[in-house]
């Protein structure tokens, strides 16, 4: 099963199931697509057809294409069949051993942002902050059900977690106590929406956590429309000199500064250079998941508009590195050299099985998206899971779980997509949101083009016919 499409000035041709990329040329593009499912000679008449007015277009050129095509065919590079499908439902008994908890250390936020998932940062029940007691018996417990596993990771999440900044720093404490007598390693991650930045949360934060998530929108009309204070005022003022200072401390540890686009800025990459030119260079720009009839809700208006942003996006990225003053796009970000393990590849991100939410209060649930769905509860962190039939449900989310993933190209990309988008979008979490399957389609072709590119020294189209030697696997 291959993909072929053009973009930028490249043809590219990706085997779906070796993760192979070609970048060629016009004749090999047109011979690749043709090839599996036509014999040789009508793909050769085809070809002569097409191109015979060119010079180096004759028999012998296109013996070598062909010979070319085959010798990718033997070497698994091509036409490669799927030998995972009939693993995949293997997952149903693979290990629980958890990995990495979403701590929500605050069910309240100082922000009142309209399109907030949680109900700012209320998750639709009581406002509450997590105890210093229950923040160390959710270490504990991610201890006892890792394994052997040695990193693990904690992200500190709400609402607004620096509403109950002295505990995080606690748990952080007593997690590194704990790295001492249990040979595990914490990987802190932190996000937040900037409002009670000051030189403690920066000097901790740059000290301690692994990775910082900083919530921006954008440009100041855009960010102030929906990230607005208790009392209505936009925040862009209070954050950003906060987030500049942040970032300027931070060195070379890990950070992003997390945008939202909406129905009011399908034009988002106007947002994402703004962010660039004001210096920050770790970037991410998400698509609003909401009710349809929300008025900032993603239309199919905004689609072939939201196509093409993507497509600048990449092109800006490309000029800015020549320039020297690239960044980095969280959703271009893609090795194809290597990457994650197949089982990643089918399984995802692992919510209700290696990956759960705490609520303030202890209870798990499978990811932040879905605490509040008592249907959904799995258990609390003194008890363990009790729920086994919702976790179960879980460990089948994978790329080859959902009927309509069976013939998508880019199902090893997306592992069959945001279990809890396909919950809120179809009421199953192994259905399948169709808006997001797009965006995520047009993101990764954008993510390969820049990846293939960016390993070639040639200009696009340039040379032989023959796919160009960048062909690698997973």
């Amino acid at each position: 099963m291959i993909h072929c499409y053009k973009l930028n000035g490249y043809n590219i041709v990706l085997d779906i199931f070796s993760g192979s990329v070609h970048s060629v040329d016009d004749v090999a593009y047109d011979a690749i697509e043709m090839y599996e499912n036509h014999p040789w000679n009508d793909v050769k008449n085809f070809l002569l057809e097409k191109y015979g007015d060119r010079d180096d277009i004759n028999d012998a050129e296109l013996k070598e294409l062909h010979d070319d095509i085959e010798q990718l065919r033997s070497e698994g590079k091509l036409y490669t069949e799927d030998i995972y499908a009939n693993r995949a439902f293997d997952l149903k008994n693979r290990s629980t051993v958890i990995k990495a908890l979403c701590l929500h250390v605050a069910h309240t936020c100082n922000l009142n942002c309209e399109y907030c998932f949680a109900s700012q940062g209320k998750y639709h029940g009581d406002r509450a902050l997590m105890s210093l007691d229950v923040g160390k018996r959710a270490l504990d417990f991610l201890v006892e059900n890792s394994g052997t596993r040695t990193n693990l990771e904690v992200d500190f999440f709400g609402g607004e977690p620096l509403m109950n900044w002295d505990v995080v720093k606690d748990i952080v404490r007593y997690g590194r106590e704990l790295e001492k007598t249990h040979n595990k390693k914490f990987r802190f991650t932190l996000t937040t929406n900037g409002v009670l930045i000051d030189d403690d949360v920066i000097d901790f934060a740059n000290k301690e956590m692994h990775n910082v998530v900083l919530s921006l929108d954008g440009r100041p009309e855009i960010h102030d429309n929906l990230r607005k204070t208790v009392n209505g005022k936009g925040s862009y003022d209070i954050i950003v000199p906060k987030f500049k200072r942040f970032i300027e401390k931070r060195g070379d540890r890990g950070y992003y500064m997390r945008g939202t686009f909406t129905h009011n800025n399908p034009d988002f990459t106007k947002d994402l250079f703004h962010m660039a030119d004001l210096g920050f260079t770790e970037l991410s720009m998400e698509p609003v998941v909401c009710k349809p009839d929300d008025p900032y809700a993603l239309t199919e208006d905004d689609l072939p508009i939201i196509y093409e942003q993507y497509e600048i996006l990449a092109k800006e990225m490309l000029k800015r590195e020549k320039e020297g003053r690239g960044f980095t796009f969280y959703h271009y970000m893609i090795d194809l050299t290597g990457g994650p393990c197949i089982y990643k590849r089918i399984s995802g991100c692992g919510s209700g099985t290696e990956y759960m939410a705490v609520t303030p209060w202890g209870d798990l649930y499978p990811c932040h998206q879905f605490v509040g769905d008592e249907q959904y509860l799995l258990g609390n962190i003194w008890d363990g899971v009790t729920n086994h039939d919702a976790q179960n449900e879980f460990k089948l989310c994978n790329a080859y779980a959902r009927e309509e993933c069976q013939s998508c190209w880019a199902k090893l990309y997306c592992s069959g997509g945001c279990a809890a988008n396909s919950y809120h979008a179809t009421g199953k979490v192994t259905g399948v949101y169709e808006y997001g399957c797009r965006l995520f389609k047009k993101r990764m072709e954008c993510a390969i083009m820049l990846a293939a590119c960016g390993r070639r020294a040639a200009a696009p189209n340039s040379g032989g016919h023959a796919p160009a030697g960048n062909s690698v696997g997973h």
